[in-house]
């Protein structure tokens, strides 16, 4: 009897050893946190992920943005990303730094300034959200110190932002970006016009009449175009598109279009589609790729 209650006592040990050992490792998830915004007028919801070791040092951290999708929110990279669990697993081998991951909610706003200024994300985003998360937290608030990625819409958040300033961040990584030529533009459904990116450029549009200044002006395959190779080397590019994904030939146009501008980039094009799967299994990848942005050579 004595010898079976030591191997209870033995195992119940060794499972607190295990339950303590994973803690110790395991960041922490502010779900709800919000912004009041003078710009929107109205509070904008954030997620955060903090590293481990956050609440027990005194450091500052590098910050990586990170935007959900259309039709999603704030919690999407957590709830169905799990980019939590990855961020634990990956800190905790050493194959990103320690960092702290800032996910807003941008609801279908694809984070620009809407056509008639009644949506104003893009300089709310820039003016308000970051310098107000960055004085919350201990964020390292320097460009060498700050990268941003998504997906879909978020991926192409992530272009807009790294391609209109690139004074603030190091290195960008767009998963599966919305990412349209004109063609495809001017092609698009009605219906689908209508409801994803009628009230960004204009409602009830058709054919040519959408390729309007504010389409340009939030265009990466332009602003790539009419941007100087120089201008264009300031970030670092991880681009990551499924070969199954509806989104395939604008990513692959957007890796044309920076190579033949000769500017540095990495290009990837994996078995998968446009989902959850595809973008869990590129996460790590990507804050790999951010995070190597962070470190001296």
């Amino acid at each position: 009897m004595k010898k079976y209650f030591s191997k209870i006592i033995s195992f119940l040990l060794a499972c607190s050893f295990i339950l303590l050992v994973n803690a110790q490792h395991n960041g922490k998830v502010l779900e709800t946190r919000k912004v009041k915004s003078t710009i929107l007028n109205k509070e904008v919801r954030y997620t955060v992920y903090l590293p481990a070791d956050y609440e027990t040092s005194e450091r500052t951290y590098p910050v990586v943005y990170l935007l959900h999708g259309f039709s999603d929110d704030n919690t999407g990279w957590l709830q169905f990303g799990e980019v939590n669990r990855y961020a634990d697993k990956a800190i905790a081998d050493g194959t990103i730094p320690p960092m702290i991951i800032i996910m807003p909610n941008g609801d279908s706003s694809f984070y620009i300034n809407s056509y008639d200024g009644k949506e104003k994300y893009e300089d709310f985003f820039i003016k308000e959200f970051m310098p107000s998360v960055e004085k919350t937290y201990r964020i390292k608030s320097e460009k060498k110190y700050r990268g941003i990625a998504g997906l879909s819409m978020g991926g192409y958040g992530t272009l807009i932002y790294a391609l209109k300033y690139p004074e603030l961040f190091a290195a960008a990584a767009p998963m599966s970006a919305a990412v349209w030529d004109d063609d495809a533009l001017t092609s698009m459904p009605d219906m689908n016009w209508n409801v994803v990116l009628g009230g960004l450029f204009g409602r009830e549009l058709k054919g040519k009449e959408r390729l309007t200044e504010t389409w340009y002006k939030n265009s990466p395959l332009k602003i790539v175009e009419t941007k100087s190779a120089d201008e264009l080397r300031k970030v670092r590019y991880w681009i990551d598109c499924g070969d199954d994904d509806f989104l395939t030939k604008g990513n692959c146009l957007l890796h044309i279009a920076l190579t033949e501008k000769r500017v540095p980039h990495e290009f990837r094009v994996r078995d998968g589609g446009h989902s959850w799967t595809y973008w869990r299994t590129g996460i790590t990848d990507a804050l790999k790729f951010i995070g190597d942005s962070f470190h001296q050579f």
